[in-house]
């Protein structure tokens, strides 16, 4: 079972960083200008067939030709301008809310949400407070994260909410089975695999990230499933699994300290 999916999050406008979702040099790292997006939307655009780009069903349990495009943490950029440049080019993407922080200062409000959701955009949880480290938690308190920020986008949506996105790209198969339980029928990981896992009771799709300053034939090149980017982003992970299993807490703080200097 094979799935290519993306993952962004935040689009911005003037290099202002703190106008959408979270504010710190880690966060910064993955925010992109808006017209630096729009190159990688094309770039997309011209490496694979009209009507790849879609938003999955979580009954897909087959190889699909399809692109998940993934927006986590619930900026406000999701609102304006992500969602509008590409629904000119006939796409919806996956939006991972961490609801938390639904109506603070840079992050979407429930309207917005609601919004998104109308237009065909699919809406999925990222958690409800966006912890650190999702995969030390206990069973319990993951259990909370999980049923609290599925309920919350419930009860916004008036549906019942079955994606997901793990934060911060601390995963195990406990957060599976903990997210599993809340409901979610696709999670989506930060593993940079086209392999679907299926072994915690929902289905586990990687992602190939985009952080600021990749030019736009990253986008393109995972779109088409080249190999060259995809091995080059798991050869990436593999060697950064091994400092967060070792450094644990402590690479959080030195990588934070790093990025702000």
């Amino acid at each position: 079972m094979k799935a290519l999916a993306i993952m962004y999050h935040d689009v911005i406008e003037g290099g202002d960083c703190n106008a959408s979702g979270f504010r710190s040099a880690g966060a910064d790292l993955y925010k992109l200008g808006r017209d630096e997006f729009d190159r990688h939307l094309d770039a997309i655009a011209a490496a694979v067939p009209a009507g790849t780009v879609a938003v999955i069903s979580p009954q897909q349990h087959a190889v699909t030709p399809e692109v998940f495009l993934t927006f986590d943490d619930g900026g406000v950029s999701a609102a304006n301008p992500v969602a509008g440049l590409l629904e000119t080019r006939g796409w919806r993407g996956h939006f991972f809310i961490t609801t938390a922080r639904i109506g603070e200062p840079g992050f979407l409000d429930s309207g917005q949400i609601r919004d998104l959701f109308l237009r065909g955009h699919a809406i999925g949880s990222h958690s409800h407070t966006h912890p650190s480290r999702m995969a030390a938690l206990s069973r319990a308190a993951m259990d909370d994260e999980w049923c609290r920020s599925v309920g919350v986008l419930s009860e916004i949506l008036r549906v019942d909410v079955k994606l997901a996105s793990v934060p911060g790209g601390y995963y195990s198969r406990r957060v599976g089975e903990s997210a599993a339980a809340a409901g979610v029928e696709a999670l989506f990981t930060s593993e940079p695999t086209m392999d679907v896992g299926i072994g915690t009771g929902c289905l586990e799709i990687g992602r190939y990230v985009i952080q600021r300053g990749m030019g736009p034939e990253w986008s393109g090149g995972l779109a088409a499933r080249r190999r060259w980017f995809r091995w080059r982003q798991t050869a990436w992970w593999n060697a950064k699994g091994v400092a967060k299993v070792l450094g644990g807490e402590a690479y959080l703080k030195v990588r934070e300290g790093m990025l702000g200097k």
